[in-house]
């Protein structure tokens, strides 16, 4: 799968990004430039762990048969170590549904191995970048 990003030109620093069909706008907040007019990476860094621990917890429990209801996942960002080495992200799921103790610790073992919770804490990422001249 590929993700592509396309500045858009009539705006200082917003972006479209597209995955698979689906197009997001990125921007840089106001105090960095920007306009402020759609999240910034670390934005959807954030988004992309609340999401998954969401969907997790929405199969885990399809897959053992639990109803749940409403559910809401807050990410609280503490980036004022980033710089040092150290990112925080505070998860706070609230989850309707009608479950023993036991299943309630299912579910939180489940959220806590999410796929991207496991990419950032567990995996060794390798990126590697090129920058080219012009625009294909």
């Amino acid at each position: 799968m590929t993700v592509e990003l396309e500045r858009i030109q009539s705006s200082p620093m917003a972006a479209e990004l597209r995955i698979r069909e689906h197009v997001l706008r990125i921007d840089a907040p106001l105090k960095e430039g920007g306009e402020d007019t759609g999240p910034e990476p670390h934005d959807l860094y954030d988004a992309a762990l609340a999401s998954c621990k969401a969907l997790t917890v929405l199969w885990y429990a399809r897959h053992k048969g639990w109803t749940i209801g409403a559910l809401k996942t807050q990410v609280e960002r503490d980036a004022s170590d980033e710089r040092a080495g150290t990112y925080r992200l505070a998860v706070r799921m609230q989850v309707e549904a009608d479950l023993s103790e036991a299943q309630w610790a299912e579910l939180q073992r489940a959220a806590e191995n999410c796929p991207i919770h496991k990419l950032m804490t567990r995996v060794t990422t390798e990126i590697s970048t090129e920058i080219a001249r012009g625009v294909a």
